[in-house]
């Protein structure tokens, strides 16, 4: 009689987070980051549209917003995370290296912003109305971001037996391989929560919910980029509390779990003070029946 194989249930990780293209060195986490970015700005610019704006102003803001975005949230890591770059025995250089992992929503969102409002006013666009057109793209983008630590192995919680359980390698960044033991096998150093699948799957279900509240109560002007800030930080918050990773504490809490409860809270009362406004809008124009909603767009001045 044959005894029954048992199969441990586990979520993979791959042991490879780079390849060569020629004399180039393709990052995943980059190509993830580039992914989300491309779906978060086609998304923004068909929402812009609904408010009487255009792709060309999109991509002229986005052209603006994502590069301070990305040193925003590079130095947002940095600083926060100074030791892993500064001190006796490290890399200051690796600061720099921005490919292998290592950005700050915070930062990114709080730089982007900046410039976003440089973009916005070049191309004649009320700030309110990027933003709010911006918000679930940059949930998705987000979300679709998170994928890049998949395959960098990093960002996972407590350890568990869970069927969803991930497996997490030994990961050398430099490389971008998994290290082998003995037998040529790729190391594990053992089974974790998926935090960075819990945040990606809340980003997208967020991004869907704040499309669905928006169209269905037509939020005021700059409420929908607030609701996002509530939204993201109130998922963001309980994933910190899950996270097992190495990071500062303040008060024995993680300083990302403190950011996401202070900007839950700040992004709570934004919200109330903007809810009631007129929706955020660029001009006047006739709605297309085969792509804009039912509603036309009539205020020209928010």
């Amino acid at each position: 009689m044959n005894t029954p194989v048992v199969t441990e249930l586990f979520f993979p990780s791959p042991t490879v987070s780079a390849f060569a293209l020629g004399p180039l060195t393709i990052r995943f986490y980059a190509l993830a980051i580039l992914a989300g970015i491309v779906a978060g700005v086609w998304l923004t610019a068909r929402r812009l549209r609904f408010r009487g704006g255009s792709t060309a102003q999109t991509l002229d803001i986005v052209a603006w917003a994502v590069p301070f975005g990305i040193v925003g949230g590079r130095l947002y890591h940095v600083i926060t995370d100074n030791q892993l770059y500064f001190g006796p025995g490290k890399d200051p250089w690796g600061a720099v290296r921005i490919w292998e992992g290592g950005l700050g929503i915070w930062g990114a969102v709080a730089l982007g912003l900046v410039g976003a409002w440089i973009g916005a006013r070049r191309a004649g666009v009320p700030f309110t109305a990027f933003v709010d057109a911006a918000a679930p793209g940059l949930l998705i983008a987000q979300g679709l971001g998170r994928w890049g630590n998949w395959f960098n192995n990093e960002l996972y919680g407590a350890p568990t037996d869970l069927p969803w359980k991930l497996q997490i390698h030994n990961m050398n960044q430099a490389t971008g391989q998994a290290v082998t033991g003995p037998g040529g096998a790729p190391e594990v150093l053992g089974y974790f929560q998926p935090t960075f699948l819990y945040e990606s799957l809340w980003c997208l279900g967020a991004a869907s919910l704040l499309m669905f509240l928006d169209r269905r109560y037509k939020l005021g002007a700059g409420s929908v980029f607030a609701l996002y800030v509530v939204l993201y930080t109130a998922g963001r918050f309980v994933f910190e509390l899950m996270r097992s990773d190495p990071a500062n504490t303040i008060l024995g809490l993680r300083v990302n779990t403190w950011v996401s409860g202070l900007l839950f809270l700040a992004g709570i009362a934004l919200f109330q003070a903007l809810r009631s406004r007129s929706r955020s809008e660029v001009g006047t124009r006739s709605p297309d029946p085969r792509t804009d909603p039912a509603e036309p767009i009539q205020r020209t001045n928010t």
